[in-house]
């Protein structure tokens, strides 16, 4: 079996008064003051959190003073956790904080350390001018639009949508929903008419925001069609509100509502506290080889476990500005605009990253003093790549924290954050999913950073790597598990009744526990590397090899900018087909010496066994909206099934490329 070397190769270190002058170092100095155990160091409070999840959980709602009420009266919970039947906790069998009822919009406004007049939200974008909200001024667009909604008939349970940009009334109208118990749901406006269809027409919205579209670069990109045919095929929709952002002269359609219609009207801020497990928003998985999920996330776990992870494990506050780059689409938009729950200010950014060049982000981060900065693996390497050196084309002298996630980052890359972005940033390497919501490991600030590693679980999170037989590993690759429940985990899926298709999405494999479809390697001291899909799994004679270490191979090559690889399994036992697809620079082509210049790469940087059998030239990888490699339908293509059936067209940021794999079926 193949496992990364170990390299803990230290690129960061804690100061040596961490504990004293961190968010988490002042969390667990409360903790041990408040009945807690004696927590010595990062590891050791992780553990607590796993192994006394109902006192871990409810000193976070207490120490962030979460406003709700226990059973009708303004009182702390005096429990977190209920096992299933008075038992064990099984996973999918947990009831969190009985009798709590509270309001995540409520939790996002207070603001913690923000007076009425501090900036709280920064947009920037390519379709206008930039747009910022004081807390007062949030706080009245949410005011406003809960009346709108209000106007519309909106009332608990109902569903609202949004066709919207990462924009400020998409944020608006998620916490005006929410203050009304109405369950939100976006789709980013670059989503094909299939794919918002596919969504939506699962969970019955009453009420849609859409735009006319959207400016990406220099494009102008225009969504009105889509939003004609999307409000066709959804006859649930009572209302739509109109927001005119590519063109403000753009008439609205017949029956609508203008956002400056909805929020035309000043009121009285009010929230609906509702049960700690209402549901909240609908996320979706990605949908690229099936009908998407719908995964219904509740207002409790989300208000308490991005809580968590923004104050501590980001460490954010009232003094920091947040940017993580992402669109509605996507989870990390939900834990983006979560950074109000710290008082941090979120800054929001809709369009091309890489207009006019890979240093606008930089820049951006610069003039607006950007102090937590996060973005995706193949962002930052794409930067390294072209040889950009951010610390020379801005000043981050304010930047303490760079994120990654959406794949996992390779030594390359941690290297080049600390030699191009700076020495003393933070950089936090972060793995989990829409499913939860949040990550399952990532960085700790009281923890050291090691090249091409993640520092470790997140509290809160029980986690594991399990053999093909069930039994946790150490050292060695297995499958990422969850073995106690978290509080963000799915209330389930829309529509599942019966919980049959939540359980088999997740506990099917091993009763009782998550398995979530990564390769991880955990070391004995509690770092981790994340190797790719298990779905993706690269089999050669008998050992399980990881796609992430491909990648970082074969894409840290001058020649290569993109690759792709599958395994095609021996329906006889043999030992199948590795094939390995590449994206050159302009202007090359696959010959026969660029072929032996990666594969003695691969030989070389990780072994023999990671030779593909064959290797084709392609125009371009299949990615979804969100960035991520599509191995699984490009392995069912070239095994026969029609890119339709594999692969949903409107999901991804490429389809056009998945024509070139079809013309490979015969090659393998």
């Amino acid at each position: 079996m193949f496992t990364p070397q170990v390299t803990h190769e230290v690129l960061w270190e804690p100061a040596p008064d961490a504990r004293r002058t961190t968010r988490i170092g002042a969390f667990m100095d409360w903790a041990e003051s408040h009945g807690g155990p004696p927590l010595a160091d990062a590891r050791a409070l992780h553990a607590w959190s796993v192994d006394d999840q109902d006192a871990f959980w409810r000193s976070i709602w207490t120490y962030f003073a979460i406003p709700g009420t226990v059973d009708g009266a303004e009182d702390d919970p005096a429990v977190a956790l209920v096992p299933a039947d008075g038992g064990a906790p099984p996973v999918p069998g947990r009831t969190w904080f009985p009798g709590v009822a509270l309001n995540y919009a409520e939790a996002m406004l207070q603001m913690p350390g923000r007076a009425d007049d501090d900036v709280v939200v920064v947009a920037r974008s390519q379709s206008r001018d930039d747009v910022t909200y004081t807390a007062a001024e949030l706080r009245d667009a949410v005011a406003r639009a809960r009346a709108g909604l209000v106007r519309l008939g909106i009332t608990r349970g109902d569903r609202v949508v949004a066709y919207a940009p990462n924009v400020p009334e998409t944020l608006v109208l998620l916490l005006a929903a929410a203050s009304l118990g109405a369950i939100f749901s976006s789709c980013a406006p670059e989503f094909g008419t299939r794919s918002v269809i596919d969504r939506w027409g699962q969970i019955e919205p009453t009420v849609m925001l859409a735009v006319d579209g959207y400016r990406y670069g220099t494009k102008a990109v225009d969504r009105r069609d889509e939003v004609a045919a999307i409000r066709a095929a959804l006859p649930s929709l009572r209302a739509t509100v109109w927001l005119p952002y590519l063109d403000p002269e753009a008439a609205a359609p017949a029956d609508s509502v203008t956002w400056a219609d909805l929020v035309a009207e000043p009121a009285e801020l009010a929230f609906d506290r509702v049960p700690f497990d209402h549901p909240l928003y609908l996320l979706f998985s990605s949908g690229t080889t099936g009908l998407p999920k719908p995964i219904v996330h509740g207002h409790g776990g989300i208000t308490v476990e991005h809580t968590k992870s923004v104050a501590l494990e980001l460490g954010l506050g009232p003094e920091d500005v947040f940017f993580w780059f992402s669109t509605t689409g996507w989870m990390m938009w939900n834990l983006l605009v979560s950074g109000l729950l710290s008082g941090a200010t979120v800054v929001m950014y809709d369009g091309n990253l890489a207009h006019p060049d890979l240093g606008s982000l930089w820049r951006m981060s610069d003039e607006l003093g950007i102090t937590y900065f996060g973005t995706s693996a193949p962002f930052l390497l794409q930067c390294r790549k072209e040889g950009l050196v951010p610390k020379d084309v801005a000043d981050l002298s304010r930047l303490r924290g760079v994120g990654s996630t959406g794949a996992p980052l390779p030594v390359e890359g941690f290297r080049w954050v600390y030699e191009a972005v700076g020495g003393d940033v933070h950089l936090g390497s972060l793995s989990g999913g829409t499913d939860v919501c949040t990550g399952f490991v990532g960085a700790n600030p009281m923890l050291p950073v090691y090249a091409g590693e993640i520092s470790g679980p997140n509290l809160g999170v029980a986690i594991a790597a399990y053999d093909i037989d069930g039994r946790p590993v150490v050292d060695e690759l297995g499958e990422l598990v969850i073995t106690e429940p978290m509080p963000s985990m799915p209330l389930g899926f829309w529509g599942d009744d019966d919980g049959s298709r939540y359980h088999a999405a997740y506990f099917e494999d091993f009763p009782g526990v998550w398995r979530h479809g990564d390769w991880i390697t955990i070391r004995a001291d509690g770092s981790c590397t994340i190797t790719g899909r298990s779905d993706a799994t690269l089999n050669r004679g008998g050992v399980r090899l990881g796609t992430a270490e491909f990648y970082s191979v074969v894409e840290g090559l001058d020649e290569v900018t993109d690759s792709l690889v599958v395994h095609l399994e021996d329906a006889e036992g043999g030992a199948g087909e590795l094939l390995l697809f590449v994206v050159l620079a302009e202007g090359l082509e696959l010959d026969e010496a660029m072929q032996r210049t990666i594969a003695g790469a691969l030989r070389s940087q990780l072994s023999p066994r990671h030779v593909p059998d064959v290797i084709h030239q392609v125009p371009g990888v299949p990615r979804t909206l969100s960035g991520k490699k599509l191995e699984v339908p490009v392995k069912k293509i070239l095994r026969g099934t029609a890119i339709d059936d594999a692969a949903a067209r409107g999901a991804l940021q490429n389809p056009e490329t998945l024509e070139a794999y079809e013309g490979l079926r015969g090659d393998a």
